[in-house]
């Protein structure tokens, strides 16, 4: 990849707001969410009806504020659309394949309604069972045989995901951690895969999820976590991972110091703009979010989504409050359960959240992440993958015709 296509990859500010088309040279139109502003072809605005230049053209669309707010939500629109790729496609997180080799893998993805993506698990917790991480690493020819049976298989790789804590007090973990995700960064690059994902992570003498500030020494033990270690390690491993053409995106999850978008966010503006968010609705129901505004407040910064729903049990809660640290296995017993889409909320619900990404402008992979017990690893991909088809819209938005 050239440094100008990693350059407008890491920012795609610069790309042109609206692609033009190849037969006229005339850019393509997108509306805008109120319907009060369109990014117009510019012919209209000059006296001339010659076709640009690309440098006429940009020229012109530098007067138009990229950070315009009727404009931002189709930065990802005209930058996939000059690519050729602008559908919402749904993938799989492969995790729950464990037991399956990587041929058996891609031929159930194959029988799954509408999935065209993968997300490979590449280190840390998920494991790294259908990626010789090290192999690929070491030898071209190994690598351009992974991915052309990717390829041949018609699906595309979403993300490189290795979720772990980088800052694990067991510094064994924290250093395996580390390296599994700098050498998914190194992987990612050499396959063409914009994103990995991981954890924040957090430290202290054991794994600590501080959500109080009281006593004083919780609030202390938080922001020596914050100040000292988490920042520090993520302005570092975020910029390791820009001088490789990659984005980081964490995933928001209780039990580390990223958990919900202000926390999210604060990440993001001590670290920088490559490193952004996994969305997984799953850890933002269950403590009571309303995921659509949640969506809009991360904006841009959702880099890759992952569908997974989750079900509160309403006698459980009334008793005993949303946080609960019984075992999954104790399903009957606990406030709450990841649940395969559609099986925790309604796809209203579920429609509103695609309808959000889509203000947001995200137009990237919804990659299911199976974790419900009650359903067996078929079963529920084959309903979370027909569920999501009805739902997700794979077309770009159009101008609105009746006005």
């Amino acid at each position: 990849m050239s440094a100008r296509a990693k350059a407008l990859r890491m920012n795609p500010g610069p790309l042109l707001m609206c692609a033009p088309c190849k037969e006229t040279h005339i850019p393509r139109r997108f509306f805008a969410n109120n319907g009060i502003a369109l990014a117009q072809g510019y012919r209209k605005r000059t006296l001339s009806s010659r076709p640009r230049t690309q440098l006429e053209f940009r020229f012109v669309l530098s007067k138009v504020s990229p950070h315009s707010f009727y404009l931002r939500p189709f930065k990802a629109y005209a930058m996939r659309e000059a690519k050729g790729d602008i559908s919402m496609k749904l993938g799989v997180f492969t995790p729950v394949f464990v037991n399956r080799s990587l041929d058996q893998v891609v031929a159930k993805l194959r029988s799954l309604s509408g999935i065209s993506a993968i997300e490979f698990a590449t280190g840390g917790w998920p494991g790294r069972d259908h990626v010789e991480v090290d192999a690929l690493l070491a030898s071209a020819h190994k690598l351009d045989d992974f991915g052309s049976q990717i390829r041949d298989a018609g699906l595309t790789i979403s993300a490189l995901s290795c979720h772990g804590n980088p800052m694990h007090p067991n510094r064994a973990t924290a250093r395996e951690h580390d390296e599994a995700f700098r050498k998914s960064v190194k992987l990612a690059e050499k396959l063409n895969v914009p994103v990995v994902v991981t954890f924040s992570g957090d430290e202290a003498k054991c794994p600590n999820w501080i959500v109080a500030p009281w006593p004083p020494e919780f609030l202390e033990t938080l922001e020596w976590q914050w100040d000292k270690k988490i920042i520090p390690y993520w302005q570092d491993a975020g910029t390791f991972a820009a001088d490789h053409g990659i984005k980081v995106a964490i995933e928001p999850h209780p039990g580390f110091v990223v958990y919900n978008v202000e926390t999210a966010l604060r990440l993001r503006a001590a670290t920088g703009k490559n490193v952004g968010v996994n969305f997984d609705p799953s850890h933002l129901f269950w403590q009571g979010a309303d995921i659509p505004v949640t969506i809009r407040a991360l904006g841009d910064s959702i880099f890759h989504v992952h569908a997974k729903d989750s079900a509160l049990n309403a006698s459980n809660v009334a008793r005993n409050g949303v946080l609960d640290a019984k075992s999954y296995r104790q399903m009957a017993d606990r406030s709450w359960l990841f649940r395969t889409v559609g099986w925790g909320h309604d796809e209203l619900m579920w429609k509103q959240i695609v309808s959000a990404l889509r203000l947001s402008g995200y137009d990237y992979v919804i990659s299911i992440e199976h974790e419900d017990a009650l359903a067996s690893v078929d079963e529920g991909l084959e309903s979370a993958a027909a569920f999501l088809s009805r739902i997700v819209l794979h077309d770009p938005p159009v101008e609105p015709w009746w006005t």
